[in-house]
């Protein structure tokens, strides 16, 4: 496993992204729970932020393409709406400790 950063550095409701060992990813945290997911959207195969650590749609509750708008839930990165429907980001398993956030790449 590898760490991303530590815990206060992903406050809750908050997204980041990261590169590790050269592979993007993002983070977020909802309900005190960190998922971890390959920062690659399955329509195009391209990152999904406009903007630096920018993976949460308007209302904070959905990860958000902002190239095509396709939406996914964050607790699972299942494809809600956009052209990527039915498909999902790909999960990295990770766990959180006093010292860090880590993930499996």
């Amino acid at each position: 496993m590898k760490a991303l950063c530590t815990p206060a550095e992903l406050a809750e409701g908050q997204s980041r992204g990261f590169v590790l060992d050269e592979v993007r990813l993002l983070a977020v945290r909802k309900d005190g729970q960190v998922h971890a997911y390959l920062n690659r959207c399955p329509h195009r195969g391209i990152p999904l932020e406009w903007l630096p650590d920018q993976f949460l749609d308007h209302s904070g509750s959905l990860l958000q393409c902002a190239t095509h708008g396709a939406l996914f839930l964050i607790d699972s990165g299942e494809c809600v709406a956009g052209p990527c429907a039915g498909q999902s980001l790909t999960a990295l398993a990770c766990r959180e400790d006093a010292e860090a956030i880590w993930v499996t790449l």
